[in-house]
């Protein structure tokens, strides 16, 4: 399965929509563009792979994995980037500004259900991350 992100860059945050084969599954949010620096930006554009995993804040989530110079780059809920982001990516149900989100549980918990039931097929999942 191929996810995309195509992001828009604002200097407040970074605005993006998820899609699935060409259908929304959700927008998404991140810090800034900052030169791929950790926990002030956003990653960089490219190709990754993403897996399941569990942690006690976040209890299941999602992890993009090999990302250059980064590690623990998450999909988890947050509705502001710069309050609750440390260079992870956050599903929103809908956009209230640069880096700012509305329903990120209820986005999460969809795109979650979706990478989880492709991941139990056996599925590679791939993220491309593109403007």
């Amino acid at each position: 399965m191929v996810i995309s992100i195509t992001r828009t860059y604002f200097p407040e945050g970074t605005n993006g929509k998820l899609e699935c084969d060409g259908k929304l599954i959700c927008k998404t949010i991140e810090l800034p563009w900052k030169m791929n620096e950790t926990k002030v930006s956003c990653i960089p554009e490219g190709k990754y792979f993403i897996k399941k995993r569990y942690s006690n804040k976040f209890q299941w989530h999602l992890e993009i994995l090999d990302v250059r110079n980064r590690s623990l780059i998450l999909f988890h809920p947050a509705n502001n980037a710069l309050k609750e982001l440390n260079g992870c990516i956050a599903p929103v149900k809908k956009l209230s500004g640069p880096g700012l989100g509305l329903m990120s549980r209820k986005a999460f918990d969809k795109l979650k259900s979706l990478v989880y039931k492709a991941l139990d097929r056996k599925e590679s999942i791939e993220l491309i991350v593109k403007s």
